[in-house]
């Protein structure tokens, strides 16, 4: 749709969004006027004179013709013009001059990534932690279920009633399960499950081994005793039960919440981060985030998600090893969030951490 526009409406369009990113505010046509100056020039379709640039009169013109088309409206009458979330998903499609991240900026992230220790999980939070910090944003991380191989499996005693599961995949991710034992279960029950589970279990996904695991414990065609088998069960039905739904680390909410001028319904963000709780979400972000080349854009209703939060959420996938993609990392901000500033900066930081998950 940009290229339908003239230069003269591409200019007026422009100038309207970039002070709504700068504002807020909506922009009216005298103040436009004064802006614009000499910054247009006849060839952009006439009909004005240099010295006097664009006359209010004629940028109400074009501002008419620029909400005929829904990309700009009036928030109140007589009121300027702001950009609809149509007119905001064409600038940053068409108009959107994306900027690098500083020397400061990839230090911060450098720096913040590589400190604490070696997990997954570890790696996430920071990541998430960082992007918040940065961008003043919401940040969230989006870890998939567990579709790769197992590599190892482990039951771990922690304390009389709970045992932690270990995971680790053939690509490296390595997750934590905390599951409830039997009351006075034996060291010797966990061990068994674990000799067990990793016979069956690795170099086969969860999903390709779980049917069968469960038919023959159900059927009694397993040697081991009722203790182990109550262990053996209660590890599958957690790790199953996270399967579907993949893990979703927000960070920075308050960073939202505290911003009532730009997000303007601290209900509709409440009721945002709630549905992004929901495993149907989740699965959905990662469909998404598996058919992406590169860094994603979710402008308001552009998703349902967003439709009626006034946010957007920037997400760029990160990849595994063999350039799979097992996550996505991104900022949850107000609709004129920084894109320029901040498109770049979940694009290094997916990058970063899929180079760092190996």
């Amino acid at each position: 749709m940009i290229t339908e526009l003239n230069d003269r409406s591409r200019e007026v369009f422009r100038r309207i969004v970039e002070g709504y990113l700068e504002s807020g505010e909506p922009i009216g046509s005298r103040t436009l006027s004064r802006r614009l100056g000499l910054a247009l020039s006849p060839a952009a379709g006439g009909g004005f004179s240099t010295e006097r640039g664009l006359s209010p009169a004629t940028i109400r013109n074009v501002m008419a013709d620029l909400e005929e088309m829904g990309l700009l409206f009036a928030p109140h009458t007589s009121a300027g013009r702001l950009p609809t979330d149509a007119g905001m998903r064409l600038f940053v499609d068409g108009l959107l001059e994306i900027g690098n991240l500083t020397e400061d900026e990839r230090r911060a992230l450098d720096g913040r990534m590589a400190a604490g220790g070696g997990s997954t999980e570890g790696l996430l939070e920071r990541a998430t932690t960082a992007l918040s910090g940065l961008s003043k944003c919401a940040g969230v991380v989006l870890a998939p279920k567990v579709e790769s191989p197992l590599r190892h499996i482990e039951f771990i005693s922690l304390n009389p009633g709970r045992a932690l599961v270990v995971l680790v995949t053939e690509n490296g991710l390595v997750e934590n399960r905390v599951i409830e034992t039997p009351p006075g279960l034996p060291a010797s029950s966990l061990v068994q499950a674990t000799n067990y589970l990793s016979a069956r279990l690795v170099g086969r996904t969860i999903a390709e081994a779980y049917d069968g695991i469960m038919s023959d414990l159900e059927n009694h065609r397993v040697q081991i005793d009722e203790l182990t088998r109550s262990v053996v069960e209660r590890g599958l039905a957690t790790w199953a039960g996270g399967e579907s739904g993949g893990t979703l680390i927000v960070r920075g909410q308050a960073n939202l919440l505290g911003d009532v001028q730009a997000i303007g319904d601290l209900e509709a963000i409440r009721a945002l981060f709630e549905a992004l709780e929901t495993k149907e979400t989740l699965l959905k972000l990662l469909s998404l985030a598996d058919r992406a080349e590169g860094v994603q854009i979710f402008i308001g209703s552009d998703n349902p998600l967003f439709g009626t939060s006034g946010c957007s959420m920037i997400v760029g996938p990160y990849r595994d090893g063999h350039e799979r993609v097992v996550g996505a990392i991104g900022v949850i901000g107000p609709t004129r969030i920084n894109y320029a500033r901040i498109i770049p900066m979940v694009d290094y930081t997916a990058k970063l951490v899929g180079r760092l998950l190996g």
